[in-house]
């Protein structure tokens, strides 16, 4: 199995790891039936509750194995991002991020070693899909401004993979 990194235009119908939850208005016995056919983790229907829905995103995290993003430091080389703490550091040296760059950085480490176009990034840290292009002008601004912060006193880490997008990786090839 291989995890997909974004919903868009990926199918999880070859073996996706993710957990999946449908959040629909189709409410009837049929419905529920084709969405755990279609292999959802859990199924909820309008109107619910902002409370509901996280939890059971966190029941659907722990019945998978997955408890988020807190769980251990994301790391490449000597790049390390701490979710519990909020904190980056390089070389043992902090680096203060902004939430946006944060963001943007946890997404690259998370899939590290795939090129990630910026269509996806737009969808993972601005949370919305269509990425024209003042979308895709917005992603090159925040990597350039990623890239003096933690390349500072480094190697590059974020490279540019030209007409497919952006990979984070240590050996710079």
């Amino acid at each position: 199995m291989s995890p997909c990194p974004t919903s868009t235009g990926s199918s999880c119908a070859g073996g996706c790891e993710l957990p999946v939850i449908f959040l629909t208005a189709r409410d009837s016995r049929t419905d529920l039936r084709t969405g755990f056919a279609q292999g959802c983790d859990d199924y909820l229907t309008k109107p619910f509750s902002l409370e509901e829905l996280t939890l059971r995103i966190a029941a659907v995290l722990r019945r998978s194995g997955r408890s988020g993003p807190v769980d251990r430091p994301l790391l490449l080389a000597d790049l390390a991002l701490d979710d519990r703490a909020h904190r980056v550091t390089r070389g043992g040296r902090e680096i203060v991020l902004s939430p946006t760059e944060y963001r943007l950085l946890r997404h690259l480490l998370r899939w590290s070693g795939r090129v990630l176009s910026k269509a996806q990034l737009v969808e993972a840290v601005w949370g919305h899909a269509d990425a024209g292009r003042g979308d895709g002008d917005l992603v090159e601004v925040h990597i350039s401004q990623l890239r003096r912060k933690i390349e500072a006193d480094g190697p590059a880490l974020i490279h540019t993979v030209r007409g497919f997008g952006y990979v984070l990786r240590s050996d710079g090839g």
